[in-house]
């Protein structure tokens, strides 16, 4: 049987009143030492130096795109700002976790937070892709631009709320003696799964985008092939920041796949590698390779926030408002 204590809070079969006062306020208060045989929700104490190192990082991602948004007002912009706050967020609680590594608050802040924030770098990049479909033309893609933001945008919004609905479950029960993490831990699984399963939908779709536009500028009647150097860079940056993505979210099924006491899990450097590292470039590379700095010429000609003319669907228009050389 459970009791309460003087708190209204149960206290699990087998446990002392005092041991679990003394459990709570070790969850709650911020013990700076590591208790041996007690170990913390990470299974280790979070590393002081990496916390302070990625909060820097994605501040910098965080003042960079704001100010990319106030001067072009790109919803991409915007996108890989918001995941660059809510990346921050998550390592401020594994900061906090680094003083205090048994405060379940600060353990339930970055897991809820790390898990969903690269959701938002993900549709930064569905948006992206809507922009290009409308400077080179309606032919270049089986999806129009705003079918994209629709189809992907929805998808992102269902992924994310499965990965934080789960995140919260499992946190929960982290802070339960006996709890059980499996059902959040499962949920957190099903919603980074989608989200790869949706990635790679959304891959499949990028190549048939650059086969169809490779296709299109070898068509051209002087012969001559490929992008524009900007259109290309943006097409790097794309694709790079795309690929960090997909690492990490595979990265992230394996981890959670094996469990909270799993080797991954486990052991930080791998969730600073496969992780952290991965988002920072996914977000940062986009203050380098700024698509509106390097197609502000091309998106001069078109409207590329409003609808798509019935133009974009000719060839001979396209080519007039694309990058493609010609």
């Amino acid at each position: 049987m459970s009791s309460n204590n003087a708190s209204g809070s149960e206290i699990p079969e087998g446990i002392t009143p005092d041991l679990w006062a003394a459990w709570m306020d070790l969850r709650t208060g911020c013990y700076p030492d590591l208790i041996e045989g007690v170990d913390p929700s990470y299974g280790y104490r979070p590393t002081l130096g990496a916390g302070i190192a990625f909060d820097v990082l994605f501040g910098i991602c965080i003042i960079g795109h704001l100010i990319q948004l106030i001067r072009f007002r790109r919803w991409t912009s915007g996108l890989m700002m918001v995941g660059a706050i809510t990346e921050t967020i998550g390592w401020a609680g594994r900061t906090w976790s680094a003083k205090c590594p048994y405060n379940n608050d600060a353990f339930l802040m970055q897991i809820t937070t790390l898990i969903i924030a690269p959701t938002f770098f993900a549709a930064a990049l569905y948006v992206l892709l809507g922009m290009l479909i409308r400077l080179l033309g309606r032919q270049t893609s089986i999806l129009s631009a705003k079918w994209y933001a629709i189809v992907f945008c929805t998808c992102d919004v269902i992924s994310l709320v499965i990965q934080a609905v789960g995140g919260g479950m499992a946190a929960g029960e982290a802070d339960k003696e006996g709890g059980d993490t499996a059902p959040g831990t499962h949920t957190m699984v099903a919603g980074i799964v989608f989200q790869l399963f949706t990635m790679t939908v959304f891959a499949v779709l990028v190549l048939d985008f650059l086969r169809r536009v490779y296709k299109l500028a070898r068509s051209r009647k002087d012969g001559q092939e490929g992008l524009n150097r900007n259109m290309k860079l943006t097409l790097l940056a794309l694709f790079i920041s795309f690929v960090m993505i997909y690492i990490r979210s595979v990265y992230r099924t394996v981890e959670l796949a094996q469990g909270w006491s799993g080797y991954l899990i486990t052991h930080e450097g791998y969730f600073i590698g496969l992780d952290a590292a991965l988002m920072v470039v996914s977000a940062g590379i986009f203050l380098v390779f700024d698509p509106a700095v390097l197609l502000k010429d091309e998106l001069k000609r078109i409207n590329v926030s409003g609808k798509e003319e019935q133009d974009n669907t000719t060839g001979d228009d396209s080519e007039a408002q694309s990058g493609v050389k010609v």
